[in-house]
C-alpha cells in the first residue's frame, strides 16, 4: 500500500534520476525521497549524496513499491514527493525579465494539451533564455510528474503562469509594448524574416487546431514555418522550439 499522504492532492511527485537531481539541486521542497533499495551506483549516488547534504527524509523501498506509485512507469528507481507545483504570476515573468536586463521573453500556449508536449517546450525554453510561459487554466496540460521528467527537470527552472483568459492577458501585455506573434500556417511572413529585438510573446496552439480564433485575432503578426514534405503541420513542441531558436540567435549575435 501507499502511505496515505501520497494519496493526498496535496501532493505531487517527481520521477526519474535526472528529474530528481535538478530538483535538488534547485533548493525546493521534498517532503520524502523514495530509492529503490539496492541502487548504489551512478546518478543514484549523486541523489543520495544531495539528498543527505540537504536533510532530505529518504527511504529505500522495493522496485515493486516504485512500480505503484510511479505515475510515468519510467521511474528509474527514485521518486521524490514533492508540495504541489507553484505557478507563478504573469508580473514575475516580467519582473525576471527585468531582473536580466532584457526585453521580455515569452511562450503563450493556447491549448496544448500533451503533457509530453508541454514538458518538451519548458525543456528547450530553459535553455533557450525564455523568462516565462503561460498558459490558460482551462484546455491545457498541467506540470506534473510527466511534464517534469519529460523537460529533464527544467520545470524547476521555469516560470509558469496559469491565467483564467488569454486574450486579455494578450492585451495586457500589448500595453507593456509587448509584440505577439502567433505561429500560424496562413501567417503572412516566415518566421525567420521577422525581427524580435523588442518584447515579444509567441502564441503556440493546439496540437490539431491551432490557434484560437479570438487569440489570433490578437496577434501583431502571424508567422510561419516553411515546410517542403507532404505532411502540412509540425508537432507543438518542433514548432516552438524552432522559433525559441531563431528569437536566442538573433538576441545573442
Amino acid at each position: 500500500m501507499i502511505d496515505n499522504y501520497e494519496e493526498k492532492s496535496s501532493q505531487d511527485q517527481i520521477e526519474g534520476r535526472n528529474s530528481v537531481i535538478e530538483l535538488l539541486k534547485s533548493g525546493k521542497d521534498i517532503n520524502k525521497l523514495y530509492v529503490q533499495k539496492g541502487e548504489k551506483h551512478g546518478s543514484i549516488l549523486q541523489i543520495l549524496n544531495l539528498a543527505r547534504k540537504n536533510k532530505i527524509i529518504l527511504k529505500e523501498v522495493e522496485k515493486s513499491k516504485l512500480d505503484q506509485m510511479s505515475q510515468t512507469h519510467n521511474h528509474q528507481g527514485v521518486i521524490a514527493v514533492v508540495p504541489p507545483f507553484e505557478y507563478s504570476e504573469v508580473e514575475d515573468i516580467l519582473d525576471l525579465a527585468k531582473q536580466r536586463n532584457e526585453k521580455p521573453f515569452i511562450f503563450i500556449l493556447d491549448g496544448i494539451e500533451d503533457e509530453h508536449n508541454l514538458g518538451s517546450i519548458i525543456r528547450t525554453a530553459e535553455c533557450t533564455g525564455v523568462h516565462g510561459i503561460i498558459i490558460p487554466k482551462r484546455r491545457s496540460a498541467l506540470v506534473n510528474s510527466t511534464t517534469n521528467k519529460t523537460s529533464a527537470g527544467a520545470v524547476q527552472y521555469m516560470k509558469i503562469a496559469r491565467v483564467n483568459n488569454l486574450t486579455d492577458t494578450i492585451k495586457e501585455l500589448k500595453e507593456k509594448d509587448i509584440w505577439i506573434y502567433g505561429t500560424d500556417m496562413e501567417g503572412k511572413s516566415f518566421y525567420n524574416q521577422e525581427k524580435y529585438d523588442s518584447g515579444v510573446a509567441v502564441v503556440i496552439g493546439n496540437e490539431g487546431s491551432g490557434i484560437s480564433r479570438l487569440v489570433k485575432e490578437n496577434c501583431d503578426v502571424l508567422i510561419k514555418i516553411p515546410m517542403k514534405g507532404k505532411i502540412s503541420s509540425l508537432n507543438a513542441s518542433v514548432s516552438a522550439g524552432i522559433v525559441m531558436y531563431e528569437i536566442f540567435n538573433q538576441r545573442n549575435n
